[in-house]
C-alpha cells in the first residue's frame, strides 16, 4: 500500500511542482540568465545532426573577387550588427544568449570565425537560422546566390580577401 501511495504521490507531485516552476516564471528565459545544466550540449546534438544531414557539400559559385566583394556587402548589411568586424567587435552580439560569435576574429583555439567549418554548414546556418539564438533565417530574405556569397566570404575569413571585401569587414592586411 505504501509503495502504491508513494508512486501515486510521485506521479502527481512531480508534474505539479514542474507546472508551478514554469507558471511562476522560474526557468531561465532571459538572455542574461545562466543556462540549465547541459543545455548547450543537449541543443548542439540535434542541431549538428540536422545540419550535417542537410547541408550542401560544396558551393555552386566560385570564391572569386566579385562574389567575395558581394558577400562582404551582404555581411555589412545583415550580419555585422551582431557578428562585428575584425576591427570592431559587436556590443550587441556579446549581450545575446548564446553570444554571437565574432566572425572575423580569432577564437581561443586560433580559428578565425567559422573558417574551419565546411562552407555548406555556414550556408545552412545562414539560410535556416538557429532556433533559440538570435540567428535569423535568411532563406527568404536573400537570394540563393547571396546566401552562397556571404557563406564563401565567411569560409575565407582566415585568408586574405580582395581589397574591397577586406576593407568592408575591417580585415587588416596580412
Amino acid at each position: 500500500m505504501k509503495l502504491a501511495l508513494s508512486f501515486f504521490a510521485g506521479v502527481l507531485v512531480v508534474p505539479i511542482v514542474l507546472f508551478l516552476y514554469i507558471a511562476f516564471g522560474r526557468p531561465p528565459v532571459a538572455g542574461a540568465d545562466k543556462p540549465f545544466p547541459l543545455e548547450e550540449k543537449i541543443v548542439k546534438i540535434p542541431l549538428g545532426a540536422r545540419i550535417h544531414s542537410e547541408m550542401p557539400s560544396q558551393s555552386p559559385i566560385p570564391a572569386d573577387e566579385d562574389n567575395l566583394n558581394a558577400g562582404a556587402s551582404i555581411y555589412e548589411d545583415k550580419c555585422e550588427i551582431c557578428h562585428g568586424t575584425q576591427t570592431d567587435a559587436s556590443a550587441i552580439g556579446k549581450t545575446m544568449f548564446p553570444s554571437a560569435p565574432q566572425l572575423f576574429v580569432k577564437h581561443k583555439d586560433g580559428v578565425v570565425g567559422v573558417s574551419d567549418d565546411p562552407v555548406g554548414e555556414t550556408y545552412w546556418k545562414i539560410k535556416n537560422g538557429i532556433r533559440l539564438t538570435g540567428m535569423p533565417a535568411y532563406g527568404k530574405a536573400l537570394k540563393e546566390n547571396q546566401l552562397w556569397q556571404v557563406s564563401l566570404l565567411l569560409s575565407m575569413a582566415d585568408k586574405p580577401l580582395p581589397e574591397e571585401a577586406a576593407k568592408t569587414v575591417g580585415q587588416t592586411p596580412q
